[in-house]
């Protein structure tokens, strides 16, 4: 009985020192929350990124705003929709591309730069179809009452719902289509705080900064890494590619799509950012919107890349996952 005991004894100091000795992350670098990565992984071998909304504009109406059209193994996603009514809908017509058979449209963040054409896109293009933009896709917290700036995406809400729309809120990395992920809102293990910071949002707990909680992006899986598509990465873009990695798929990241809202940042800001797209084996840029002429120079500097290979974002280029960005004249 003496022996048991003293075996069950020795037993439990082995353990607790082996849990003691157990390495812990370094407290200076933020760890992304470990969740049960998914087991199953298609890929998309076909992907079309084109841009319909930004300032620069190659062909069409340049704006302050940003919107993709997303072709992925032929499956169609409007990213975002620009700022003012008409622009997504004339910009795609001359560049000739048609947007009845959309169905699907996918919205970063709340501010009217990224939502502005939906109920216009709807009106028109459900005339010709009527499932045309009837899916809206958004992240947690895009309804929430925002104190001093309002927030128009009640009334959207109201009114797309009583067309007929389903809209769709997400709180977790969702695959969308075969290969083509929605992330919810990005979890913020970094201190990225890309949004101005007089926005408030009312809770049950009292006022908060408005951080943009809903802020979600687009991750494409393809067999050359994730393809991470932005609409302004209030979340921050390097919280965002560590939490697909993190949740979706711990691989590299291949290319970046968008916006990153690094126009007002530091160099030192810039610098670690692009340490950590080196990091990430990031192998192309295109940055269009609020990403800034001086930090997507920047970027390409850092990471040594070919002016082929980070562009500025104009409206009529596009990304192609076969043979990479072709980027509008005045953006080479």
């Amino acid at each position: 009985m003496k022996t048991t005991y003293f075996n069950i004894c020795l037993l439990g100091i082995v353990l607790s020192s082996f849990y003691h000795c157990t390495p812990s992350p370094s407290p200076n670098e933020p760890q992304a929350k470990q969740v049960s990565l998914i087991e199953t992984h298609h890929q998309v071998t076909d992907l079309k990124i084109a841009t319909l909304s930004t300032m620069l504009a190659n062909r069409g109406i340049g704006e302050w705003g940003y919107a993709a059209l997303v072709e992925a193994d032929g499956r169609q996603l409007l990213f975002d929709t620009g700022q003012r009514p008409e622009t997504v809908l004339k910009n795609a017509e001359e560049l000739g591309f048609d947007l009845h058979e959309v169905e699907d449209v996918f919205l970063s963040h709340n501010h009217g730069d990224h939502t502005g054409g939906l109920l216009s896109l709807r009106e028109k293009l459900k005339v010709l179809n009527p499932k045309a933009m009837s899916r809206v896709h958004v992240g947690k917290g895009i309804f929430a009452q925002r104190i001093n700036g309002g927030n128009r995406m009640q009334e959207m809400k109201q009114q797309l719902e009583a067309d007929g729309v389903e809209i769709i809120i997400y709180e977790k990395p969702t695959e969308l289509f075969p290969g083509v992920w929605i992330t919810g809102p990005v979890e913020r293990i970094h201190d990225e705080k890309n949004y101005g910071q007089g926005g408030r949002i009312y809770t049950e707990d009292g006022e908060i900064v408005d951080n943009i909680p809903e802020d979600q992006s687009l991750a494409i899986n393809t067999d050359k890494g994730f393809v991470v598509l932005a609409g302004c990465g209030h979340a921050g873009i390097i919280n965002t590619l560590d939490y697909v990695k993190s949740t979706i798929q711990d691989k590299n990241i291949f290319a970046v799509v968008g916006g990153f809202h690094l126009v007002s940042a530091s160099d030192e800001h810039l610098a670690w950012t692009a340490k950590h797209l080196q990091d990430f084996d990031v192998e192309k840029i295109v940055g269009a919107h609020c990403t800034g002429l001086h930090a997507l120079y920047s970027l390409k500097e850092s990471l040594a890349l070919s002016r082929e290979d980070a562009v500025v974002g104009s409206v009529g280029d596009y990304f192609d996952l076969k043979d990479g960005i072709h980027a509008g004249i005045i953006a080479r």
